[in-house]
């Protein structure tokens, strides 16, 4: 499986404010930009605290795009998200309609609350004791079918994918915004590493809007 994780920063590399509000850090542009890297893979990767806090519905993609690179019949991109307690509500937007959406979950879960997900459409998969197992959980998304994934955040879940050895690339959009603050979310919070660092290696830069977009692959 290959995965490319991508996100928007500021300046001083966070994600949004302390209040963990939606910001427009980049402009049409980098949107354009992120439609197309949709269009481009088998699913779009997100974490609970991404849903609660912006309730994404993750259908968003350059359908055109779609079709010439993948062909007329591919389907879109399946939604999913990373939930260990399965806290995502049965309304969420990316539960809603459009195509399948995988609750990626752990034993520590509720009985009922996966049922509760079951029952308005979420395909469940369970993997890991108290947090999902991201190794054991994206080998399952693979053996349906799902090769390449595009992780959208949060901080938590982009950590843990490094800290599994799971990402294969990563794209980040870089503002001209400072927002500051030490709550603040940043492209990985969790732990932190504070010995074997992941190394990446540059691949291209490219100016885009008022900021610029950085390619990465990881060694």
């Amino acid at each position: 499986m290959d995965v490319l994780v991508n996100a928007a920063v500021s300046a001083d590399g966070k994600l949004s404010s302390r209040r963990r509000e939606q910001i427009a850090i980049s402009g049409e542009a980098d949107f354009a930009r992120v439609d197309r890297l949709r269009a481009e893979v088998d699913g779009i990767v997100v974490g609970v605290g991404t849903v609660l806090a912006d309730d994404p519905s993750l259908i968003r993609h350059d359908e055109a795009h779609r079709r010439k690179r993948r062909g007329p019949n591919a389907p879109p991109p399946v939604r999913i998200v990373a939930d260990s307690r399965c806290r995502t509500p049965t309304g969420a937007d990316v539960l809603a309609g459009g195509p399948t959406t995988y609750l990626l979950t752990s034993e520590a879960a509720p009985p009922e609350r996966r049922e509760a997900l079951r029952d308005v459409g979420a395909e469940t998969v369970v993997a890991g004791d108290e947090r999902v197992d991201l190794g054991e959980a994206f080998g399952r998304l693979e053996d349906d079918g799902i090769e390449r994934l595009l992780v959208e955040g949060g901080g938590e879940l982009i950590f843990s994918l490094f800290e599994a050895g799971l990402v294969d690339e990563l794209t980040v959009f870089i503002g001209n915004m400072i927002i500051g603050g030490r709550d603040a979310p940043t492209l990985a919070d969790g732990e932190g590493f504070v010995s074997a660092f992941p190394e990446l290696e540059l691949a291209g830069v490219e100016q885009l809007d008022s900021g610029v977009v950085l390619e990465w692959t990881v060694r």
